[in-house]
């Protein structure tokens, strides 16, 4: 499907009952125990479930989604069936079945509004990810927003859903400035799971030939 934008790179979940002890804390607190949680992780693996609307479309996938260190992540998708994203650290490919072709861009050339999630493998501290970072508390979740640095002229929110407890991320939304919203849910999260790097090898389909270009789903 010929559709939208790149969008690439989410992650996980897993849900924890908040001690009110732990409930309470400052944007800073909150932040420090996302950065805590993941920052001694070396893989993960969980469902996804993306929900995208804009530019005249309203749909919702799903799939399995790996991340390990450093900086490799494999999207695969199981609706719609055989769509994959996989980056292997150095380039980025995408197929979806049916096309004559897939796409290959250096990872440092994406575009790409997953990037944030890079967060979630230790890559980066959350406050220095995220400009104008706020705090709303809900329960037993925390929700963080903020706009990603260096995407300013194009995201207008990203806000990241969180158990208070942990510091687990349980959802991520992505706004716009076009108005168009990516939310990705996670749940079954396993961490530092055994995840060969085979996983995060690119092999074409018979048939099927890798160009250079935009990643475009």
């Amino acid at each position: 499907m010929n559709a939208h934008r790149i969008l690439l790179t989410v992650s996980l979940a897993a849900y924890t009952v908040l001690a009110h002890s732990q409930g309470s804390g400052s944007v800073h607190d909150v932040a420090q125990r996302v950065d805590a949680h993941y920052n001694h992780l070396t893989s993960l693996q969980c469902h996804y479930t993306e929900h995208y609307s804009g530019m005249g479309l309203d749909r919702t996938e799903s799939g399995t989604l790996l991340l390990k260190k450093p900086g490799r992540m494999r999207w695969q998708y199981s609706q719609p069936a055989g769509k994959l994203f996989v980056l292997d650290g150095k380039n980025a490919y995408f197929y979806s079945p049916g096309d004559a072709q897939a796409q290959r861009v250096p990872a440092k050339q994406l575009d790409d509004l997953r990037s944030p999630l890079r967060l979630l493998l230790g890559h980066t501290k959350l406050e220095k990810e995220l400009d104008n970072l706020t705090l709303t508390q809900s329960g037993s979740t925390a929700i963080l927003s903020g706009v990603p640095k260096g995407m300013e002229q194009r995201v207008k929110s990203l806000t990241v859903t969180v158990a208070s407890a942990t510091g687990v991320i349980v959802a991520l939304r992505l706004e716009e400035m076009d108005g168009a919203v990516t939310e990705f849910h996670f749940e079954n999260m396993k961490e530092n799971v055994p995840v060969s790097d085979t996983a995060f090898h690119f092999e074409a389909p018979e048939g099927v030939s890798i160009v250079s270009g935009l990643v475009t789903f």
